[in-house]
């Protein structure tokens, strides 16, 4: 059994290994809410583009 059929035995539908960032995609710290699907380190870099301001 290879390195890659072990890695990718199951497939992954729901939980956090099936959501990623939509720039880097980075697994952890993701921004879900309003649809952004953005990594936390991804958003500051995009939030004034996108329109949020504190």
């Amino acid at each position: 059994m290879s390195h890659e059929s072990v890695w990718n035995s199951r497939p992954r539908n729901y939980g956090k290994g099936s959501r990623s960032c939509r720039v880097c995609k980075h697994k952890a710290g993701l921004i879900r809410k309003y649809d952004l699907n953005l990594c936390r380190q991804c958003f500051r870099e995009k939030a004034k583009d996108i329109g949020f301001n504190k």
